[in-house]
């Protein structure tokens, strides 16, 4: 299928390619350069083949809870070396 592509970058997807994307009304997609071809995908299929993709290599069961925990915990971590290594320095 051809497209016309004007002089400021703009093309217009025909309705039969939006309609075989799943796409509505706005809508974003992702644009992937690969060589010298351009390849379009709706947001919601690179979304959701990231959630199988975690799935497929997940060692463990974990919830966001458990993720937001861990981090919050490496942060609190992190300022306690932050405020030692501050003091190290006010020794000298």
């Amino acid at each position: 299928m051809d497209i016309r592509v004007a002089g400021n970058g703009r093309m217009i997807l025909p309705a039969s390619v939006r309609k075989a994307m799943g796409l509505h009304g706005d809508a974003k997609v992702i644009l992937t350069i690969e060589d010298d071809q351009v390849r379009l995908s709706p947001i919601g299929h690179g979304v959701s083949r990231a959630q199988a993709l975690y799935r497929e290599h997940a060692k463990q069961a974990r919830t966001t809870k458990d993720f937001l925990s861990d981090r919050k915990a490496e942060a609190a971590a992190d300022l306690g070396e932050a405020a030692s290594d501050d003091g190290d320095r006010d020794a000298q």
